[in-house]
C-alpha cells in the first residue's frame, strides 16, 4: 500500500512539474526569422486546409485528400 502511495505520489509531483513548465513557456513572437517562416507556412497550410475542408465548397462532393497516394 505504501508503495502505491510512492508511485501515485511520484505521479502527481511529475504532473504539477510539468504543467508549470507549460504555463510559465514563452508564448509571444517568434525570435529568430526561421521561426517566423514556420509559424508563416503554418499558418498558409491551416488557411488552405480550412478553405479546401469546408462544408459546401466542393459542390457537395467528399473533401479532395491532400495525399494522391491514399484511395
Amino acid at each position: 500500500m505504501l508503495e502505491l502511495g510512492i508511485l501515485f505520489g511520484l505521479l502527481v509531483v511529475t504532473s504539477l512539474a510539468l504543467i508549470c513548465v507549460l504555463v510559465r513557456r514563452h508564448r509571444g513572437s517568434t525570435e529568430n526569422a526561421e521561426g517566423l517562416r514556420i509559424e508563416q507556412a503554418r499558418l498558409m497550410q491551416t488557411q488552405y486546409d480550412k478553405a479546401i475542408y469546408r462544408v459546401g465548397t466542393v459542390d457537395g462532393r467528399a473533401s479532395p485528400t491532400r495525399d494522391h497516394h491514399r484511395p
